[in-house]
């Protein structure tokens, strides 16, 4: 139908695709619309979701425990060998909010019309799958810089929680500077690192899959049981076992020509995690809950969608300081963010 104007008047033509002997033919539309936008991330589905214990959340984390000394068997000597530390850690509860409106006289029209009537509960589940986009997005982004003194409202991110780097040049193999890395991990005497994951942004993913099939080796496949439905993905053979290769997008990739370390070049992302220490602390539930709000003068209703949690990548110690005292002196050792220059 097209709708012009002529002389001030709206007119309304051509409401039929085709009109002929013993036909009409009307626009009509198929009931299912076309969806393809992208909600969840992988890091937000496979996150350890746990109830924070206050605004801060807290948890005490141990780095150093009392070691012995060789003595003589036959003269043992009573000799202080240090007390074992633990240290105050500390995480800010962050809130994700979002609001749709629907209009009552669009609702039912839509609903006598019989089409599309399922709209109102797509538009409300997907207020709440977007909420949870918007988080996944900061897990990795989030733009905070202080666990403990807020700078921004958005979560403090796993590229700004992770201050263990490394930097693969771009002469030098991807995978073998993983493995290497993975392997320094594992070597810590202090701390016991057993990494599970690596994350890599899909276009870094398809670089190291080029850089395999040149030098002709395959790379082992295993399926990620925790995301919905299953996912196939590569494996690398680590010091630390089979650690899947997880591509997540929201996993940015740095500008060309931007690169730190290479003129001309990309900074890709690799970051080596121990899941078991990536935790969602969150307030009341861990998923997004929904609010239908009273309704306006024109009789919209109005749902929020409200979500307060907060990431904390745990395994940053220093046996000497506590994170409320100086929180850059906090090394991490269970995680590294690893730069691919490409």
């Amino acid at each position: 139908m097209a709708v012009t104007r002529e002389a001030g008047f709206a007119t309304m033509d051509a409401a039929a695709d085709f009109m002929g002997p013993g036909a009409i033919l009307t626009p009509v539309f198929q009931p299912e619309i076309l969806d393809m936008v992208k909600r969840r991330g992988m890091l937000g589905q496979r996150i350890k979701d746990v109830p924070a214990t206050g605004q801060p959340s807290r948890y005490f984390e141990q780095t150093r425990i009392v070691t012995g000394v060789f003595q003589d068997p036959r003269t043992l000597v009573y000799t202080p060998t240090g007390d074992p530390t633990r240290r105050e850690r500390y995480v800010t509860i962050k809130a994700i909010y979002a609001s749709i409106g629907f209009n009552l006289f669009d609702v039912e029209t839509t609903r006598q019309q019989g089409q599309f009537a399922m709209l109102v509960a797509k538009d409300v589940e997907d207020s709440v799958q977007g909420t949870l986009r918007t988080s996944d997005l900061g897990l990795w982004n989030g733009n905070d810089t202080s666990l403990i003194i807020p700078t921004s409202m958005e979560y403090v991110g796993g590229l700004t929680q992770i201050n263990r780097t490394a930097t693969i040049a771009s002469t030098a193999r991807i995978i073998d500077g993983l493995k290497a890395e993975i392997a320094v991990m594992v070597a810590n005497t202090q701390f016991t690192v057993r990494p599970t994951a690596v994350y890599v942004n899909p276009i870094l993913g398809d670089l190291i899959d080029a850089e395999e099939r040149l030098n002709q080796r395959q790379i082992p496949t295993t399926v990620l049981n925790t995301v919905t439905g299953g996912l196939l993905v590569q494996a690398l053979a680590t010091q630390a076992g089979h650690i899947p290769l997880i591509p997540d997008a929201f996993l940015l990739n740095g500008s060309t020509g931007g690169s730190a370390t290479e003129s001309g070049k990309t900074d890709y992302k690799a970051v080596i995690l121990s899941e078991e220490l990536v935790e969602s602390h969150y307030i009341t539930t861990p998923v997004p809950r929904v609010f239908q709000l009273g309704l306006e003068g024109g009789l919209a209703t109005r749902y929020a969608v409200v979500y307060f949690n907060a990431p904390v990548f745990k395994g940053k110690a220093d046996a000497t300081t506590n994170q409320g005292v100086v929180e850059g002196n906090q090394t991490s050792y269970a995680h590294s963010v690893v730069t691919v220059v490409r």
